[in-house]
């Protein structure tokens, strides 16, 4: 208990200054985020644009949050140790990992929301990627809801061809929760294809609401 109040206490200590970074460089609204549950744990199921959409998925969030990430991201001793006080876990990108999906459920049993990136790697063109069966899973073993989120902006500040961000405008939005019921009546193949279904129209109304032209999916074979 005292470990992990001192992670709590680490944790929004470490929000202010990554608070004031997404104000001055992306000038970051959220919108919706009394979507997010007060209480009990969560699966916060989000689009994948930049390195930064961690900060940006999670600062306007008051609850406390934990975070999947590639296994090589631990490769170096400091880094690793920074990002697992953030409460992050190790996950291996193309193949099963049962010690991570198991690590997964027992945070989000233990109250925590956990942010995940269910396209797996960072959009090539601002577009969401259909979405992989398997995440449903997660929600349902540990009986908690999911939360759809949409990321708009970050894109077009640090693109995956880039070395470097550049300074830009960045929305969020945070959708109506899906409770684990629901989850289980579809199951996680037809779960999946919901999930893509409401985060490309999230991703529509939020362009739209500032000021963007929506992404075309027309070409988008499913």
């Amino acid at each position: 208990m005292i470990k992990r109040t001192l992670k709590y206490i680490w944790y929004f200590i470490c929000c202010w200054p990554c608070r004031f970074f997404c104000l001055l460089m992306f000038q970051t609204r959220a919108y919706n985020h009394n979507k997010i549950p007060r209480k009990g744990g969560f699966l916060l199921l989000c689009n994948h644009q930049s390195f930064l959409d961690p900060m940006f998925t999670a600062i306007p969030v008051t609850r406390q949050c934990c975070f999947a990430a590639r296994d090589t991201l631990f490769k170096t001793s400091a880094f690793a140790w920074l990002i697992r006080s953030f409460n992050a876990i190790p996950i291996k990108r193309d193949r099963a990992n049962l010690t991570a999906m198991r690590l997964c459920i027992d945070r989000l049993k233990a109250g925590y929301g956990l942010i995940l990136y269910p396209e797996a790697t960072r959009t090539k063109d601002g577009r969401i990627a259909e979405i992989k069966p398997g995440f449903g899973l997660i929600a349902k073993r540990a009986n908690v809801p999911v939360i759809p989120a949409v990321i708009d902006g970050a894109f077009e500040c640090w693109p995956r061809h880039k070395k470097f961000f550049s300074a830009g405008k960045v929305f969020v939005a945070y959708g109506k929760s899906i409770p684990p019921e629901k989850i289980a009546e579809l199951g996680d193949k037809q779960f999946a294809k919901l999930l893509t279904k409401i985060l490309r129209e999230m991703q529509t109304e939020l362009r739209l609401r500032a000021g963007r032209e929506p992404f075309n999916y027309q070409d988008i074979k499913e």
